[in-house]
C-alpha cells in the first residue's frame, strides 16, 4: 500500500506541475519530499507538458481548443503581450518566462504557434525548467516553514 501511495503522490505532483509550474515545489513540500526530489518532479512535469504539446500542439490548438474557444479578438491584451515578448526576447524569452507568466502548456503552444523547431523548444524549455525549479523549490522550502500551514 505504501508504494501505491508514493506513486500516486509523485504522479499527482507531476500532473499538477504540467498545469501550473509552482504546484510542483508546493506539492512536494506538502508531502515532505526532499528538495532534490521536488526539483526533479518539477522539471519532469514541465518537460512532460512541453513534450506532449510540442508534438500535439497544432492538433490540440486547431481541433480541440477551436471547439471550446470561438473566435476571440486578434488584438487582445494577452495576445499583444505574447507578441511583444516574442519580438523583444524571442524563443528564449518565452521559454524563460513560461514557468512564471505563461505556465507550461500555454508557453509551449506559443512556441509551437511561432513555428519554433522542436529541438530549440526542448532545449530552451529544459534550461528554463531547471533554473526555475531550483528557484521555486528553494523559496518554498526556505519560506515554507514560516508561511505554509502544512
Amino acid at each position: 500500500m505504501e508504494f501505491l501511495e508514493l506513486a500516486f503522490q509523485i504522479f499527482s505532483i507531476v500532473l499538477l506541475t504540467m498545469l501550473k509550474f509552482a504546484a510542483g515545489p508546493i506539492g512536494s513540500y506538502s508531502v515532505a519530499f526532499p528538495m532534490w526530489l521536488s526539483i526533479i518532479l518539477t522539471v519532469v512535469g514541465m518537460m512532460t507538458a512541453v513534450l506532449l504539446f510540442t508534438y500535439l500542439g497544432d492538433f490540440i490548438r486547431d481541433r480541440i481548443f477551436s471547439n471550446y474557444f470561438r473566435s476571440t479578438k486578434s488584438f487582445s491584451k494577452r495576445n499583444r503581450m505574447i507578441v511583444k515578448v516574442w519580438k523583444k526576447y524571442g524563443v528564449y524569452g518565452v521559454a524563460f518566462l513560461t514557468p512564471v507568466v505563461f505556465t507550461p502548456i500555454p508557453g509551449t503552444l506559443v512556441l509551437v504557434s511561432f513555428k519554433t523547431p522542436n529541438k530549440v523548444i526542448f532545449s530552451s524549455m529544459l534550461v528554463s525548467a531547471i533554473f526555475w525549479s531550483f528557484v521555486f523549490t528553494y523559496i518554498v522550502y526556505e519560506v515554507g516553514t514560516k508561511v505554509l500551514p502544512f
